[in-house]
């Protein structure tokens, strides 16, 4: 039989929120009111708020309702991209996402996840989007991935690793399809 993993044992080793617990509780507030809200604010606003917070997000950035970010502090949108309605930033580390990228409803991009074998203490990779990228609805972005120039992650995928420059990515695990044609 196998011996289970104590969970009241794990922790977060290393791990730096970069911000104090009070400004992260402020930022749940502000996050609520102003990015996650389910009303069709203007992008400007959830610019704004991302912003005080220290996310830097470029020009003519696109961001719909719904949008969550755990740690804007954490966060790098270059200019041109459009983020859709539910799509959620669970950044415990840095989350760089690059110029005329496009990050479809309910995407979720995670840069934690756990020791599953030994301890279950929290283990953070950044995540990097390069250009022109296109994350598909629900396509799921883990922990350590960079997504080269011009991929395109298809619905419903998980991806993890070094995707190709151009190509396109499917299934669970996300597995190279076919390369992308740009006329």
């Amino acid at each position: 039989m196998s011996r289970v993993i104590p969970l009241r044992e794990a922790g977060i080793p290393g791990f730096d929120r970069g911000r104090s617990m009070p400004i992260f509780v402020l930022w749940l507030f502000v996050q609520e009111l102003f990015v996650a809200n389910p009303l069709q604010l203007s992008s400007r606003i959830r610019a704004w708020a991302l912003r005080l917070f220290g996310a830097r997000i470029g020009n003519r950035v696109l961001m719909r309702p719904r949008l969550r970010v755990r740690h804007p502090w954490k966060l790098e949108i270059g200019d041109d991209c459009w983020i859709g309605e539910g799509v959620w930033i669970d950044n415990h580390g840095h989350v760089k996402i690059s110029n005329d990228c496009v990050i479809s409803q309910e995407a979720y991009l995670t840069t934690g996840s756990h020791a599953i074998g030994t301890t279950m203490d929290l283990r953070v990779a950044d995540i990097h989007i390069e250009a022109g990228v296109w994350i598909t609805a629900r396509a799921i972005i883990q922990q350590g991935s960079i997504v080269s120039k011009n991929a395109v992650i298809l619905p419903g995928s998980v991806f993890k690793g070094v995707a190709k420059e151009g190509w396109l990515y499917q299934g669970n695990p996300a597995v190279p399809l076919s390369e992308r044609r740009i006329a």
